[in-house]
């Protein structure tokens, strides 16, 4: 039960679920597939253009370092002369120089705060006394391309450095001497930047994947909540129908569900009222066809009994009449006593017969109106020896005044050979004012219409409240020695 109860509910919510689910993803593809693209080509054309930058600021960064140099050596030359000028008591230029160095580089481990940044004091011939670096040590002797006045870039493990040299210039009373030089080497600070590209797609699919992610977490209750919600009143509509469905199941043909509306579920509620309405018109035909077969078997186990049995039994008696009226003398009253039995017996054997044919069952269903007519009429020619003419037009009718008509002619052609004893019957259907019109003539006996209801029983009475039943009116005509007509006007009920 649990599992009827929720399982379509359930798995609608799990549907919206999944649906929104794969909707989100979509659009995070989408998005991706249209950004990431273009985020490339963006850090491409970026990419390019650092590249032509870095390939600018390269050559600015080989003059700017080549300056600095030339202004870091042209400080620490004019520095170390005036320190030289300061000591003249040396005992030469060489010893002099050093001193000077030592006292300018008295308490420094660098010149300046650059890393990897290279002064050296020198003499004249390249012999270092005073170096910050341990490339040019004190006693090595310097390169013989910088030991002339001069500056330039060079690269140093991978990176651009500038360059310069200067001579140490002592002025004395025989004018300027140059006792040394010193040689500055400082490496370029580089400021390039590397490719952004995977930084930029990276930040990229963060943006977009983890507001996706977000959303999608707030999904699956929002999700599940609605689709609960908002199939709570289909469930409702399917549990009903599942009903209708279960009560018609049981035997129960007038069980009805409310359409709630014009959607899908109301055009199955309205089919399946329909058919609801439609088994049980059915089975009400079935029910009523089943009575109809049962009246026909039992009306025709009647005739059959009173055809084998009380009709022989009469045909006997009628035999000894006749053979007992012609034993007896003429003229005597036996005589005429059996002759009145025998006659009593003849009538009362002609109306049995009537009363057979008229119990007789008919296919009207089967062989229709007119040919249903034909055969009853056939059927009193050739049992009663009456000869019957016939007229019917095609008129269109419902079936219940097709029966009506049938049997209201039945019944008038059974009085007519019961009460009337005529030699000819005049039956004629036509149609009239949008019915039917039935005339049943008869050159019988006839009968005063007054006593109608001492001398034909129930007959005309039944034939009255039939027409009456479907709306219609029966007129009877007769006198005695004049025939009877019988006619019967009918609404058609069909176009």
């Amino acid at each position: 039960m649990v599992s009827i109860r929720f399982g379509l509910r359930g798995r609608m919510a799990v549907s919206y679920v999944l649906v929104s689910a794969a909707a989100v993803l979509v659009v995070e593809a989408v998005l991706l597939a249209v950004v990431i693209p273009r985020i490339r080509a963006a850090s491409d054309s970026v990419s390019q253009a650092r590249q032509r930058e870095a390939m600018t600021d390269s050559a600015n960064l080989r003059l700017k370092s080549e300056a600095t140099a030339l202004d870091v050596a042209t400080a620490l030359g004019g520095t170390v002369t005036v320190l030289a000028a300061r000591a003249p008591g040396s005992s030469g230029p060489p010893e002099l120089l050093s001193g000077a160095a030592a006292e300018h580089y008295q308490g420094k481990d660098k010149p300046t705060d650059a890393a990897d940044a290279v002064e050296v004091v020198a003499t004249t011939d390249g012999r270092v006394v005073r170096s910050t670096s341990a490339d040019f040590p004190a006693g090595s002797t310097l390169p013989t391309a910088v030991t002339a006045p001069g500056s330039g870039t060079t690269d140093v493990s991978g990176r651009t450095a500038g360059w310069a040299t200067r001579p140490v210039e002592l002025t004395t009373a025989s004018g300027r001497t140059v006792i040394g030089v010193v040689y500055v080497r400082t490496p370029a600070q580089s400021t390039g930047g590397g490719d952004l590209t995977a930084t930029r797609i990276s930040q990229a699919v963060t943006s977009l994947v983890v507001p996706g992610l977000a959303v999608l977490v707030l999904l699956l209750p929002v999700g599940a909540l609605f689709g609960l919600l908002s199939t709570g009143g289909v469930i409702r509509r399917v549990r009903r129908l599942a009903a209708g469905a279960t009560a018609m199941a049981d035997g129960d043909l007038q069980a009805r569900i409310p359409v709630a509306g014009k959607d899908e579920l109301g055009r199955l509620e309205a089919a399946f009222n329909t058919l609801a309405q439609r088994l049980d018109a059915a089975v009400e035909v079935e029910r009523t066809m089943a009575g109809a077969a049962a009246r026909r078997a039992e009306r025709t186990r009647i005739t059959r009994e009173l055809h084998d049995s009380i009709s022989q039994d009469l045909f006997s008696a009628n035999l000894l009449a006749g053979g007992l009226r012609r034993a007896l003398p003429a003229d005597t009253e036996l005589r005429r006593q059996a002759e009145a039995m025998e006659e009593s017996l003849g009538r009362t054997m002609r109306e049995m017969r009537a009363m057979l044919l008229q119990l007789r069952p008919i296919a009207l269903e089967d062989a229709g109106l007119a040919e249903a007519l034909a055969e009853l009429c056939r059927a009193y020619e050739a049992r009663l020896g009456i000869a019957i003419t016939m007229h019917v037009d095609p008129v269109p009718l419902e079936p219940a005044v097709e029966h009506a008509v049938l049997r209201m002619v039945q019944e008038a052609l059974s009085n007519a050979a019961r009460h009337g004893d005529p030699s000819a019957v005049e039956l004629r259907v036509t149609a009239a004012d949008g019915g039917v019109a039935v005339t049943v003539r008869d050159d019988g006996k006839g009968f005063d219409p007054a006593t109608a209801g001492r001398r034909h029983g129930m007959g005309l009475g039944l034939m009255r409240e039939r027409a009456g039943e479907l709306g219609g009116t029966l007129d009877v005509v007769s006198a005695p020695r004049s025939g009877t007509t019988v006619t019967v006007l009918l609404p058609g009920g069909a176009g």
